[in-house]
């Protein structure tokens, strides 16, 4: 099973740039390309999945439990000729400036996997070389093996050259180099990179930039890295539970891997546009809105009256209404945008939401306050919080409450009845009791509608 890790020294260094060309060179050579993402990020993953042509998967170690997340890995990677894995942030970056505990460190340890170092080598020649030594031996202890360097925004073939030859004095291999051609890099938003879908990325631009990646070295690293096992794929119980979930510009943000799990629990998925169609799909059980930007689009959804009405009839019916996010956004009463102007929402939960100029972002281990169609009150969640949006108030029916660094607890979230809304991006293939929950509280509703209909 050939893995790689991409990772950098920062943010900002280019590793989905470089992780897509590689992708895509992999891919144009006819190999069948894997791409992962590691951390809870909706974003980098549609880069990685336009470029590979199969559909990039998030991988976590805070969201899912060691063995969870191995599993999941080993699915999706098995029936490619090599998985090419995205890191977050620096390689030791975690929760700890201690500790590497949920750092890509830590995940190219959990999976055994060499690690590729992206460097940004604008204005660096031998600096590079110091760089590179000091991420490989400090990490050397802790068996992350740093097998190599891909060299960013480089000025020519001859300054790759110059850092070549200083990588060279510290024995580390160059796999390859991109250079500063502004039609490859990714452009970026106040949640991060654009999406692919508006980012304007040439591809005969790429291909062009592709072919400084020394792609037979980079398989060779890829093969050093030990097997793993495969697990069985879990048997899907029949589907029947037709459960909608909002699909478009506004709301895009779902983990593969939680959708998976939903159908192996028995739903049909069936997507919808909150922007363009007029009402929700018939025969649904329950409906879900993820993340996204319904702010940037605040104006086309309360334009759509019709479909706002529908969701409101839904909700009134009993049946389980999830919203995350940009979906508890759209769930409230009024979104206020940056500039003043108040937009019309679902008026299903009684909150308002304005927009910030800072963001709110972190993991959090969340306590479940009261029953909802995803767990029992009393049951503890791992989630991730990034938005730049709050409640105009403090929340009436709140949902979660977890304590915050500074020993502060916080409560969030709406939880009624069939409704739960947060900020709270909760990943169900590590909590898959969750899934199999919700799938049976909407199949549940729905015989209790259709008996009451006869």
């Amino acid at each position: 099973m050939k893995r790689i890790v991409l990772a950098a020294a920062s943010s900002g260094s280019g590793k989905t740039t470089v992780a897509s060309l590689l992708c895509l060179a992999l891919r144009k050579r006819g190999l069948v390309v894997q791409p992962f993402k590691f951390g809870p990020d909706y974003l980098d993953p549609t880069h990685l999945t336009r470029a590979a042509g199969r559909e990039a998967r998030n991988l976590d170690t805070f969201l899912l439990a060691p063995q969870r997340m191995r599993e999941l890995f080993a699915r999706s990677a098995a029936p490619a000729d090599i998985s090419v894995i995205e890191g977050v942030m620096g390689l030791f970056d975690g929760r700890d400036p201690s500790s590497d505990e949920h750092s890509t460190a830590d995940l190219a340890r959990l999976l055994g996997a060499p690690v590729i170092l992206v460097i940004d080598a604008g204005g660096m020649a031998r600096t590079v070389a110091a760089v590179a030594a000091g991420m490989r031996d400090f990490g050397g202890a802790g068996g992350v093996q740093v097998a190599g360097v891909i060299l960013n925004k480089v000025g020519s073939a001859r300054h790759a050259e110059l850092c070549e030859v200083a990588l060279r004095q510290v024995n580390l291999p160059v796999l390859g180099f991109v250079t500063k051609d502004q039609h490859i890099h990714l452009p970026s938003r106040h949640l991060g990179l654009l999406s692919a879908e508006q980012a304007s990325w040439e591809d005969t631009a790429a291909l062009n930039a592709a072919q400084y990646l020394r792609l037979d070295d980079l398989l060779a690293v890829a093969a050093t890295a030990p097997a793993l096992p495969v697990p069985p794929l879990p048997q899907a119980t029949s589907p029947g539970t037709r459960i909608g979930f909002a699909s478009d510009e506004a709301f895009h943000f779902y983990y593969p891997d939680a959708l998976d799990e939903l159908r192996l629990s028995g739903a049909e998925l069936v997507a919808f546009s909150p922007l363009r169609d007029a009402q929700l799909p018939g025969g649904l059980g329950g409906v879900m809105f993820g993340g996204g930007y319904p702010e940037a689009h605040a104006a086309e959804l309360a334009a759509n009256v019709s479909m706002r009405a529908s969701i409101r009839t839904f909700a009134a019916s009993g049946r389980p209404v999830i919203g995350e996010c940009g979906g508890l956004m759209y769930l409230g009463q009024t979104l206020t945008d940056l500039t003043g102007g108040v937009h019309e929402m679902c008026g299903v939960i009684p909150y308002h939401t304005r927009m910030n100029p800072r963001v709110t972002l972190g993991y959090r281990e969340a306590t479940a306050l009261q029953p909802s169609p995803l767990c029992p009150a009393g049951t503890t969640l791992r989630g991730h919080e990034f938005h730049f949006s709050s409640l105009t108030h403090a929340p009436t029916h709140p949902a979660y409450r977890w304590t915050a660094h500074g020993g502060q607890e916080i409560t969030e979230g709406y939880a009624q009845g069939n409704v739960l809304a947060s900020y709270l991006h909760l990943h169900y293939g590590g909590f898959p009791a969750v899934a199999r929950r919700l799938v049976e509280q909407c199949a549940s509703k729905t015989a209790g509608i259709q008996k009451a209909i006869q």
